[in-house]
């Protein structure tokens, strides 16, 4: 959908984008994750056109260039207007007028489920709902391209699941939405494609299954303590950890997980559970930022 090349934002003598270069794929969710300050709202901005990068350029994959909605990460709201109001408003700002406004906002009440709410003053909302009352604003003018800054922040966990749940109905119908989060669990249950950012550059990106494929490896569960097992475990293979009374293999491991269980079974150690893992996003942060 969008291609940046060697992009840099500098705030003063501030790089807030280092030289970045990567690739929105059409129809992803894409996960944008990084501590604070890493860049990840600079470059959202960047790529909603609210701000010029120093140099570089942004250009997309196809012929035009997509439509944007972009929810920042907080809103402030007229409190005093009720939902449907509110909503006019930004179709007006939008250039929509008439039935074509009327038609845009039912169709952004019925899309992040705030329909029955459509006449509740914002100020009587919930955080959950100002939360959905966001997405709704940028779905105005059915853009193709939604950028949502932290969309959960903020809200319990059902509030979360509520925000999670709009967001797939959202790429259901075949938009592209750039995600930032300090949430990993909700980016691994969400995004289908990950961009890992740090002090303005981009330390990794990948599809979501393939990042998760990384490292696989098995874990054995035994009945006691394995440490009397070390020195003749390690000499099968090296690839492995030795934590209380399990055993993690990896690597060329992997192949010998049945000769380590057969000489487990021969020590008098009893298999309670093979588990077969693979990394997690949080395992996978931390490798990539550290």
């Amino acid at each position: 959908m969008i291609e940046i090349i060697n992009v840099t934002k500098l705030y003063y003598e501030l790089a807030a984008l280092d030289n970045v270069s990567l690739t929105i794929p059409r129809g992803e969710v894409v996960g944008l994750l990084g501590p604070n300050g890493a860049g990840k709202t600079t470059l959202m901005k960047v790529i909603a056109g609210l701000l010029k990068p120093n140099q570089g350029q942004l250009r997309p994959l196809h012929q035009s260039w997509p439509s944007i909605g972009y929810k920042p990460e907080r809103l402030l709201y007229p409190n005093h207007l009720r939902v449907k109001e509110y909503l006019r408003l930004i179709a007006g700002l939008s250039n929509l007028a008439g039935s074509q406004a009327e038609t845009a906002v039912a169709h952004s009440l019925q899309q992040v489920q705030l329909t029955p709410h459509a006449h509740k003053k914002i100020g009587h909302c919930s955080k959950g709902m100002r939360q959905r009352i966001g997405l709704a604003q940028v779905l105005i003018g059915n853009p193709s391209l939604l950028l949502l800054d932290e969309p959960s922040n903020g809200l319990d966990p059902d509030g979360q699941q509520e925000i999670l749940n709009t967001i797939r109905t959202i790429q259901a119908s075949g938009r592209t939405i750039i995600i930032s989060s300090h949430q990993l669990e909700e980016v691994t249950n969400i995004c289908t494609y990950l961009i890992i950012l740090n002090e303005g550059r981009v330390l990794y990106q990948s599809h979501m299954a393939e990042a998760l494929a990384i490292r696989p490896h098995t874990v054995i569960y035994t009945d006691k303590d394995l440490a009397p097992m070390r020195d003749l475990l390690t000499r099968v293979t090296p690839h492995l950890t030795i934590e209380g009374d399990k055993l993690v293999i990896e690597e060329e491991a992997m192949m010998l997980r049945r000769q380590l269980m057969v000489i487990l079974l021969n020590s008098n150690y009893d298999i309670v559970r093979v588990d077969q893992k693979r990394m997690t996003l949080g395992e996978l942060y931390k490798r990539v930022i550290v």
